[in-house]
């Protein structure tokens, strides 16, 4: 796509802090971090959210997940880390592009 944010990150036409890539993934820092470690981890194929997932994509859903412990272990995130998807307007989605929060590091706010 594009006009696509996170499009436009993978190839290269908005600079990021590149944390991480392979032929299905693309893991970069957030600009405003959340958090002490606070990665964006998104396919390389457009998919607009997690609403508009299929059985086709099941292997890269598949591949993200088995990732995501590597990723926080490659941050320090020795002892545990949190992943959020934010689905469509309601949900808190920002960009138009499946997208996982990577976040962790000490004092990381509670849902009580």
């Amino acid at each position: 796509m594009s006009d696509c944010l996170f499009c436009k990150i993978i190839t290269g036409e908005i600079p990021c802090s590149n944390v991480f890539e392979d032929n299905k993934i693309f893991v970069f820092k957030d600009i405003n971090p959340r958090a002490a470690v606070h990665l964006l981890v998104i396919p390389k194929i457009h998919i607009d959210s997690l609403d508009e997932l299929s059985s086709d994509h099941q292997a890269l859903i598949s591949h993200i997940m088995l990732q995501l412990p590597d990723l926080a272990r490659s941050q320090g995130l020795d002892n545990g880390f949190r992943t959020i998807i934010n689905t469509g307007p309601d949900g808190g989605q920002e960009v138009g592009h499946l997208h996982i929060h990577l976040l962790g590091g000490k004092d990381l706010p509670s849902f009580n």
